[in-house]
């Protein structure tokens, strides 16, 4: 008789596919281009959002384009101290406040960032959750990269051309709290995929 492994059903079944029909949309930094490499565009940050299945906030930030006439609504990770209204710097020219996106060039060593790139122009990939943070340890100006200690503790060396947004991911503190009841899990997972119940026997 025997039973399939519960990893094993994941990889082949459809239903543990992750529910998205409510989200918001991807959450990146803007794609990279001249006014990002050479100096600074300015944004404002329009609304922050609760994504469903994400513990962290999203700000939803507007830039005005620079080739066309129309505005362009970017989806970011909001920031602790991030609030509507705000204005919000990217370049290599914005100055080192919570929310901006710099280059790691421009950031200096001990600086707390978030929702770092992991190749140039790929948007962001590392420390994106909600209370997460990586730390610039050294920067080594002859290779051109910098090395970053990461939320799990390891330490990670990137390109010095890579953008990370300065501050810690919003939400945090957020498992302090106990569920208290299966309902709160029921609905926590239930926006995210079939992954609860787990059976311990």
């Amino acid at each position: 008789m025997g039973k399939y492994v519960q990893a094993q059903r994941k990889g082949k079944s459809p239903i543990f596919k992750s529910h998205v029909r409510t989200r918001k949309g991807a959450v990146k930094l803007r794609s990279i281009d001249y006014a990002e490499k050479h100096g600074y565009i300015r944004g404002v940050v329009k609304e922050i959002i609760h994504d469903p299945g994400r513990g962290a906030p999203v700000a939803k930030i507007q830039f005005l384009n620079a080739y066309r006439y129309k505005r362009d609504n970017e989806l970011m990770i909001a920031t602790e101290g991030m609030y509507t209204g705000q204005f919000i710097y990217c370049g290599k020219k914005a100055t080192l406040t919570c929310g901006n996106v710099l280059p790691l060039s421009s950031v200096p060593e001990g600086t707390i960032v978030c929702n770092i790139e992991a190749r140039v122009g790929d948007r962001g990939s590392f420390a994106r959750g909600s209370g997460t943070f990586a730390v610039v340890v050294s920067h080594d100006d002859d290779k051109g990269t910098t090395r970053l200690r990461l939320p799990s503790g390891g330490k990670k060396t990137v390109s010095s051309a890579c953008r990370g947004q300065i501050g810690v991911v919003a939400g945090g503190g957020r498992t302090d709290k106990p569920l208290l009841k299966a309902g709160n899990a029921y609905h926590k997972y239930a926006v995210k995929r079939n992954c609860w119940p787990k059976i311990r026997g």
